[in-house]
This record gives structure tokens, sequence and C-alpha cells, in this order.
């Protein structure tokens, strides 16, 4: 008889969190908007379901060695497509960027914290519901590969070279799948 009413007892706690997260999804009553914070139980449980969907999604990903010339052809890309979110070593995001919830991480100390398929993952599938959208539908693998490998370079990089590098013209093109990348 204790078993029984055990799981009438869980059922019943089940169903009654459900309406009740039911009620708050019809009402409207949780505030979407982006100047105002998460509480902190939807906050853990994005960034945890953020961080383990991201990490099981990318662990199938075998990531090629990452050459100092893929660091090189990633930095206009990077810049052109990536820095006004994240920004840069010694470069701020874009005053747009410091409005968006969540906030874009800063990749320069962030990026050491996650593999190099995490960020091709990230980078070429996009984040729902955070404004980073997916870049594989419009650039190939190897655009994509370069950009991870300049995000996971970012972290032991100084000012000066993260300035340095995509000076003259190098990255910044963007490719769909299948084109020619001329770096």
């Amino acid at each position: 008889m204790r078993w029984n009413s055990f799981i009438a007892g869980f059922a019943a706690a089940v169903v009654l969190a459900l309406v009740i997260a039911l009620g708050v999804i019809l009402s409207g009553a949780y505030n979407v908007a982006a100047t105002d914070r998460h509480d902190p139980i939807a906050a853990w449980a994005f960034e945890t379901t953020f961080e383990n969907s991201v990490s099981r999604q990318a662990s199938a990903i075998a990531a090629p060695e990452l050459t100092p010339a893929m660091v090189q052809a990633g930095a206009g890309e990077y810049k052109a497509m990536c820095a006004q979110c994240h920004g840069g070593i010694g470069k701020e995001r874009a005053g747009f960027a410091q409005g968006m919830m969540p906030r874009p991480p800063a990749l320069a100390a962030s990026a050491e914290h996650l593999s190099a398929s995490e960020v091709f993952w990230l980078v070429k599938h996009g984040v729902k519901m955070s404004g980073m959208p997916a870049f594989g539908p419009t650039h190939d693998d190897e655009v994509v590969w370069n950009i991870a490998a300049f995000v996971k370079a970012m972290p032991g990089m100084s000012a000066d070279r993260y300035g340095a590098y995509g000076a003259g013209g190098e990255g910044g093109h963007h490719h769909a799948p299948g084109e020619g990348h001329s770096h």
C-alpha cells in the first residue's frame, strides 16, 4: 500500500508541475525581454542544457590539426562575422551586443573551456533563441574550421597579435558551401 501511495503522490506532483509550467507558458508570465535577467533556476536550466547539448552534439566530430595557416585564414572571418557580438582581444563587442540576452561570451576568455569540435559545432549550427546564427548553411566546413582554429588560438593571443591578424585583406570572405576559398 505504501508503494501505491508513493506512486500516486509522485504522479500528482508531476501533473501539478506540468500544469504550473503550462500556466506560465500560456499566460506569458515569464518575461522574455532581453533587458530582464533570467531568474536563477531558468538561468541554470538554460546554461546546463546549452553546455550538455553542445558537448554531446560535438562529441562525434573529429577535429583536424589546427594549423597556423588555419588560424590566419580564420582571423578575417572571425573579425567580419563574430567580433561584433563576441568582441576581440582589446576590442569591445558592438554596442547592440550589450543588450543581447544571453550575452554572447567573450571568446578570448571562454574559448579555452571549449574543445575545437565544440567551437566548430557552435559556429556551424548556431544556438536557438540566443542570436547566434548557424553559419553552416552559408559557409563550407573549411571556413568553419578556420574560424574554430582562430577562436581556439585567441586565449593565448596578445592584443597586438590579434590586431595584426587579418590585416592586408586576408579573411573576411563569405563562401557558400562548395565555393573555393582563396586565402
